[in-house]
Order: structure tokens, then C-alpha cells, then sequence
């Protein structure tokens, strides 16, 4: 599937996580191959996003090329935009703080040996968009989007599975995300895209982001094994919706504002599918 930076990294994660390192690191070559001069990975064209890059970190690291990942790194740790209490801007052009960029930055911090910007970037995010346990997609787009909310969870899990030592500042406000999600579970099993609108459309990818976090918290120990059975129950609710391996009703490239397909959801089932057999003894 045609992929943007961040879906690039994600997939790269999704293909760590089964085993396919070899299709990890073409995929993660490419990304290295269009690294912007100010160290941006992936970047193609009149490319806008200041953090999507940092989703491709783990996969250049995987290939063994420290230079490529040194500028990314710097990037963000020290050049990107952002607010005066550090938390990174998701854009280069306005000042927004945005849900998705804890998955791209948190799990990246904490894969460098950086904990304490992980944390202080999930806590300038936690402070601007976290409303009990539920986040607004982003600090000027103030509905509880249900994929923003994944991006969260599903970051900070990857997070403390990079770093155990994370557990103690990330792990709490993990279930806590996951615990405000699944309150609003609709009758089939998912979600609506608003999280808290009846009316917003049905949208399977948050499923799969809270599977791929509850089987990583149970494998990693910080959520009961019952949670396992849960994420079982969210994986099952999105395999109807799966047709000729396309997994549809998400929110769909590339505006992401209707039902579709994209390849971000198609990493995260993919993610989910590589953390079940750990968590649940082969489910």
C-alpha cells in the first residue's frame, strides 16, 4: 500500500514485531533514502508534518545506520517546534499539539535511551488533550476522536516495552486510556469515531490499537491477564470487517474523516496479531 511517513513507520513496527526483519529494513531503507536535510526521515514532497518521521527511528537503528538515526534524534530532541514547555508541535507551519504524536515521539524517546523526554512529551500531551482518559485529536480539535486516543495508548505501551523502567511514570495513565475507551464500546464490539457521539461512524482501528496495548501491558506485566481476554473480544469484533485482506471501516486515507482503508490500520492489525500469542498463550 502507498504509505506516508508515519504509516511507513508503523508498518516497519508491525514487521519488527513478527520476525520480518528483512521487509523491515527495505521498508526502513526508504525512509533513509528521503531523510530531509534537517533530519526528518521519510519526507516526501512539501511534507508539513514535524513528527511523523520519528515512527521510521526504530527501523533505520534495526539497519544499523547511526548517522541517519543521530539526525532524527536531534530532530527531536532538540530542533522541532514546539511550546515553551517543550511539548512538540505535530506541524512545522502552526502551533498544534496533536493525539498522534505520542505514538511517533514517546515510543521513539524511549527506543533512544531518552525516558525523561518520553515521559515529559506524554505529559505535555496528557495536559492539553486528555479528558478522563479520552483525547481530543488535538488542542484546536476538540472532539474525542477514538483513533487519537489509540495512537496514546498504543505509544505509551510500545514505550514501556522499549524501557520497563517506564512503567512506573507511563503505565497508570495506559490503562487509564484504555479503561475510558472501552466504556464506549458499541454493541459490535468497536467504536464510533467520536468516541462520545452515537451518531459519529463505526471505526475498527481503535480495536485494533487497544488489542495491540492490553496484550503488550499483560505481556509486560502492568495489566491484569484478564485483559488479554479483552483484546481477544476487540480483535474478534474487527475480523468481519476484514475483506480480501483489507481491514475497512477506519478511518480512511487520506483524510482520515470517513470510512475507508489505510495502511496504518493495516499495521495495527498486523501489531495486534504479533502481540496476541504472548499475551493470551497462542490467541
Amino acid at each position: 500500500m502507498q504509505r506516508q511517513n508515519w504509516e511507513q513507520g508503523v508498518a516497519v513496527h508491525a514487521l519488527l514485531d513478527l520476525g520480518l526483519t528483512d521487509l523491515a529494513g527495505r521498508l526502513a531503507r526508504d525512509s533513509a533514502v528521503h531523510q530531509s536535510p534537517d533530519g526528518r526521515l521519510g519526507t516526501i514532497g512539501g511534507e508539513r508534518g514535524s513528527v511523523n518521521c520519528a515512527a521510521n527511528f526504530e527501523g533505520v537503528v534495526h539497519l544499523g545506520l547511526t548517522d541517519v538515526a543521530r539526525r532524527q534524534l536531534d530532530w527531536i530532541a532538540e530542533r522541532a517546534p514546539r511550546a515553551a514547555d517543550g511539548t512538540l508541535y505535530h506541524v512545522l507551519d502552526a502551533p498544534e499539539v496533536w493525539a498522534d504524536t505520542v505514538y511517533m515521539v514517546v515510543p521513539m524517546l524511549a527506543f533512544a535511551g531518552r525516558p525523561d523526554l518520553a515521559v515529559r512529551q506524554a505529559e505535555g500531551h496528557r495536559q492539553r488533550l486528555c479528558h478522563d482518559g479520552l483525547y481530543a485529536a488535538a488542542d484546536n480539535r476538540p472532539r474525542l476522536w477514538g483513533t487519537g486516543s489509540g495512537w496514546v495508548a498504543a505509544g505509551l505501551a510500545r514505550a514501556i516495552r522499549h524501557d520497563p523502567a517506564l512503567a512506573g511514570p507511563l503505565a497508570g495513565h495506559a490503562r487509564e486510556v484504555i479503561d475510558a475507551c472501552l466504556a464506549h464500546r458499541r454493541a459490535d464490539g468497536l467504536f464510533g469515531d467520536v468516541l462520545d457521539d452515537p451518531a459519529s461512524f463505526r471505526e475498527a482501528n481503535l480495536a485494533q490499537m487497544l488489542a495491540y496495548a492490553a496484550y503488550t501491558g499483560v505481556t509486560d506485566g502492568w495489566l491484569e491477564p484478564s485483559y488479554a481476554a479483552v483484546a481477544d473480544s476487540l480483535r474478534a469484533a474487527v475480523e468481519p470487517h476484514v475483506h480480501d485482506g483489507l481491514v475497512t471501516s477506519v478511518c480512511g486515507a487520506p483524510t482520515f474523516d470517513r470510512p475507508g482503508t489505510s495502511a496504518e490500520a493495516q499495521a495495527f492489525h498486523l501489531l495486534a496479531l504479533a502481540a496476541a500469542p504472548a499475551a493470551s498463550g497462542g490467541g
